[in-house]
């Protein structure tokens, strides 16, 4: 029996509630699936790093994340050339290559090109045929004590900058910021008209 001024229950149960209801009871199941299709690709591109190509060290776009570094999409041809690689021998010893990437800063083409020769130095090529070596292939030695890297190669480091801890003096607690800047103004503001009274001044001494 419905009592006072309530609302008659009238609920509209019709709409297929299976349809607006996400779940995730696959996660642990892909979570093995991408550790497995992972290790696969490491034995597949062995002796290969399982992370790609190495990549340059990039600022980001825009205001917002100018000053994070992250990995480029490609080295450019003048840094190739300042760490002495030619252009088509880059990607076939695990180097990305973007020819439309410009240097607009020394810096930048620094780094990089340092980061080519660290990897340069590091790197282990191996013959295309284990029976032929060609010029430019590494000693057998060299090739018995390689690994697979795993991971990312030359991960980029970011600098976190140094803190400078300082002692309060009584000079500092006494400084007035507030009224250092309105005098500054205030300097600002005068120093046309004190110009002029220094020139006029100036040119009645010489007279």
């Amino acid at each position: 029996m419905v009592r006072h001024n309530n609302v008659v229950p009238n609920g509209h149960f019709k709409k297929h509630w299976q349809n607006y209801v996400k779940t995730w009871f696959n996660q642990p199941a892909r979570k093995t699936r991408r550790r497995v299709a992972r290790q696969k690709k490491a034995v597949k591109v062995f002796p290969r790093p399982t992370a790609g190509p190495l990549r340059p060290v990039v600022h980001g776009q825009t205001l917002k994340y100018n000053m994070k570094l992250r990995a480029g999409k490609g080295f450019s041809l003048e840094e190739l050339e300042a760490a002495g690689i030619p252009k088509k021998l880059a990607p076939t010893i695990g180097i990305a290559v973007d020819h439309r990437r410009r240097n607009r800063s020394l810096e930048s083409l620094q780094s990089n090109t340092q980061r080519l020769k660290t990897y340069k130095a590091k790197l282990v090529v191996f013959p295309r045929k284990a029976h032929k070596t060609k010029a430019g292939d590494s000693a057998p030695e060299e090739l018995a004590t390689a690994t697979q890297v795993r991971g990312e190669i030359l991960p980029i480091v970011r600098e976190t900058p140094a803190v400078e801890l300082l002692k309060v003096t009584d000079e500092m607690k006494s400084f007035n910021a507030y009224a250092k800047l309105r005098l500054e103004r205030t300097n600002k503001r005068h120093m046309g008209v004190r110009l002029k009274r220094a020139a006029e001044a100036e040119k009645e001494d010489k007279k």
